[in-house]
This record gives structure tokens, sequence and C-alpha cells, in this order.
């Protein structure tokens, strides 16, 4: 009998043997799957402290699981942009942050919460990606400087042989005037392409002064006026609504140009006679600028693409209109300068709207009168 129950625990033990064996196996295995990949990885507590890391983890971020393990991660990665995205909650979108440890040295962090409140911190080297970006960025800068000076000179050639008596003979003319509106075109791309290439290379924190909305956009709301006129349409109706308790904080040169694209590009695409509504009031506790159009809609497959650069949905009306194919990436960037999102909602044939929702921390209310 006692044989039998001795072999039952050999059994056992043999078992639990192998089992380990597999697991520290297993665990091996995945030790070496992580140590190769470029990315860093550490798992944080529901208290965020660090709880394992991989050896790229140790080193773009100055750890060392030997001595900080079960170290809250704040207490060695003190960097004030981290512990505000660490403690916000919203880890929807990754960050960049430059290395404390490397000033060259640039790094994407992004959070993935799991199971029983733990956290996975996800940290990849951005640094060659964003030296490319910063060459992209200069050369564009570089060449839209190089070619305004050429086609301005171009561009008043052109205009000063229109307006001379008998220089351009009739047969011509029409010809001159092409040259003319293209070079203009022209011109107008290149201001678009240096203006988005100053706000993407602007790594400063955005003027955070208090904005007047009702008076700023009272403004936008007259230039639309002008503008429906100058495209030779019949006058729009463009209304205006606009809660005048409620201000924002911001860079206001930097709004205005992002709120008035979104006007006109609803003008350009909106027909002879056509409605444009402007509204700036709160949904929920968030405050939001947004423009509605009736015009001819987009259809749903080209929304997520519309704020890429010269992105167009039809070719032939953009150049018919004057667009650049630029006006949306330059709203784009204003508002992630202001912690903002664009929504682009639209049916086709009905009209589009087009929102930009601010964060209520840039909430400013005015005070009532007495």
């Amino acid at each position: 009998m006692w044989e039998d129950v001795f072999n039952a625990l050999l059994q056992y033990e043999r078992n639990n043997q192998r089992n380990q064996t597999q697991l520290n196996s297993a665990l091996e295995r995945f030790n070496l799957a992580t140590s190769a990949m470029p990315d860093g990885l550490v798992i944080l507590s529901a208290s965020n402290e660090i709880e394992w890391c991989t050896p790229n983890a140790e080193r773009q971020l100055g750890l060392n699981l030997t001595t900080d393990k079960s170290l809250p991660i704040v207490n060695l990665i003190r960097e004030s942009h981290f512990i505000a995205y660490l403690y916000n909650g919203e880890y929807d979108e990754p960050f960049k942050l430059k290395s404390w440890r490397n000033a060259e040295m640039i790094l994407e962090i992004k959070l993935v919460p799991f199971a029983n409140n733990l956290k996975l911190l996800l940290c990849r080297d951005m640094t060659q990606l964003e030296k490319v970006e910063v060459m992209r960025r200069d050369f564009i800068a570089n060449v839209s400087h190089e070619l305004r000076t050429p086609l301005t000179v171009v561009g008043g050639f052109l205009e000063t042989l229109t307006d001379m008596e008998g220089a351009v003979p009739e047969n011509l003319k029409h010809y001159f005037a092409m040259m003319e509106e293209q070079t203009i075109r022209m011109r107008r791309i290149i201001e678009d392409l240096l203006t988005l290439s100053t706000i993407e290379s602007n790594s400063e924190i955005p003027d955070n002064n208090v904005i007047d909305m009702h008076s700023l956009l009272k403004s936008v709301q007259n230039d639309a006026l002008g503008l429906s006129q100058g495209l030779n349409k019949t006058k729009h109706k463009i209304h205006l609504n606009v809660d005048a308790a409620l201000n924002l904080n911001g860079a206001q040169e930097e709004l205005r140009s992002a709120f008035s694209n979104l006007v006109s590009n609803a003008i350009r695409y909106t027909p002879n006679g056509g409605e444009i509504f402007i509204s700036w009031a709160l949904r929920g506790d968030q405050p939001v600028f947004s423009v509605r159009d009736t015009g001819i809609g987009i259809e749903q497959k080209h929304i997520d693409r519309l704020a890429e650069r010269f992105y167009r949905v039809d070719r032939s009306r953009s150049r018919e209109t004057g667009g650049t194919g630029l006006g949306l990436s330059i709203v784009k960037h204003i508002l992630i300068r202001h912690q903002a999102k664009l929504e682009i909602s639209s049916e086709l044939g009905v009209g589009s709207t087009f929102s930009a929702v601010f964060p209520k921390a840039r909430i400013v209310r005015k005070p009532a009168p007495l």
C-alpha cells in the first residue's frame, strides 16, 4: 500500500518538475523575444511602480531592473510632460519626449492599460525619424523661400506687360491671363507651404492670451462675405451664432488662420446662393467652433484623408476654386498646438460640418455686466 503511495508522490513530483522546466523554457523564450524587440517595454503596477522591463527600456529610460524594481516610475522619470501624461488617464495617442540622458535622442512614449489596472509602457527611439522629418521640413521651407522671389518677379512682369497698351497682341492676351492666374496660384501654394512649415517646426508653446471670440469671429464672417463676392458668386448667406460670454485662451493669429481656412473652404465648395453657418458654443463642457455648409458634401471614404497635404477629393474643382490642398493640414497642426482636434462630418449632396473641439481648460468666461 505504501509503495503505491510513494509511486504516486514520485509521479506527482516528476510532473511538477516537467511543468517547471516548461515554464522556465517559455519564460526564457519570452525574455529573448522581448530583448530582441527594438522598443522598450515596462510593466507598471496599479500604483505605477516598476514590475519588469526589457534591456532596451533600461537603456532608453535610464532604468535598472535590479535596483529599480518596485519603485514608482515618477521617482526615476521626472519629466513634467511624462508625469502629466501618466496621471491624465488619456492614453489614445502617444507623445514625444526628449531624452534627459541624451539630448539628441527623441523617444515616443505610449501607455497601454491592461488587466487589473496594470499598464504597459512602450518606448520607441524616434531619433532618426525625427531627423528625417526635420530635413523634410527644412527642404520644403528652403525651396519655398527660393521659389518665392522668382515667382514674384515673373508675376510682376506679366502684370506689367498686361497693363501696357499694345505690349501684348489681342490674340495672346488670354495666354497671359492664364500665366498670371497660375503664377498667383503657385505663389499661394508657396505661402501655404511656408506657413505649414513654420507651424510644424515651432516646438514652442503657443501664446496663451484671452481671445475675444465674438470680435474674432465677426471679423472672420466679414472676410468670408468679401471672399464670397470675390469668387464671382451670388452672395452666400453667412450666419454667425456666438456665445458672447465664452472666450478662449490661445494664439489669436494662429486660430484666426485656422477658422478662416475652414470658413473659406465652406464658401469655395458651396454652390451659388448657399448658406454657411458659423457657430461658437459649448458642447457638454468643451468649447466648439464649427462651420456647417449646404455645399456639395464629401464621400465618407475621403474624410479620414482630408487633412493630408495636397489631398484633394476633386482635383479639377480644387483648381477652379483656387484651393492649394494645404488648408486643412494647416488647420490640423494649429489645433494640435492648442490640444484641440478636428472633427468632420459630411453627406454627399447635402453639406459638411467641420468642428474644432477645444479642451475645457482653455475656456475663459467673460464676466457678466453689472
